[in-house]
């Protein structure tokens, strides 16, 4: 692997990692588009490399420091509650994968950028901007 390529991979790793710590996002929301358009990846292939970067306990660093904060401040994370997420987490991502390698790379690519722009949309709250105005539009 060329040196330009390991640092832009590295790169990636970590601008996913300090939003990931910071804002609680999963990678895939940088690391997927990024594998995409700076590696050239296939959506298959970013997706199932963005999984395999969870499986590492990376995440593990961030989730500490959370627990952390939340427990000092009287609103500790319930830890049979992230067990039980894990559980559906687990199951949701074999079943996810074995749907995914089903579907058209191409078509993959649209329903990522779909979810991605209906969760920036409901973030936003842009859904309800919209409604209000069309709302006003009648009134």
């Amino acid at each position: 692997m060329a040196v330009p390529e390991l640092l832009l991979i590295i790169g990636i790793g970590l601008l996913a990692g300090i939003l990931s710590g910071l804002v609680g996002i999963g990678g895939g929301i940088v690391l997927v588009p990024a594998l995409v358009y700076f590696l050239k990846y296939s959506q298959h292939q970013a997706q199932g490399t963005s999984l395999g970067v969870l499986m590492l306990p990376v995440v593990f660093l961030g989730f500490y420091q959370y627990y952390k904060y939340c427990q000092a401040n009287g609103t500790p994370i319930d830890i049979k509650v992230v067990g039980l997420l894990a559980i559906g987490f687990i199951l949701g991502g074999l079943l996810g994968g074995k749907l995914a390698t089903k579907i058209d790379g191409e078509l993959m690519k649209k329903l990522f950028a779909l979810l991605l722009l209906y969760t920036a949309v409901k973030l936003l709250q842009w859904d309800q901007a919209l409604l209000r105005w069309i709302k006003s539009l009648f009134s």
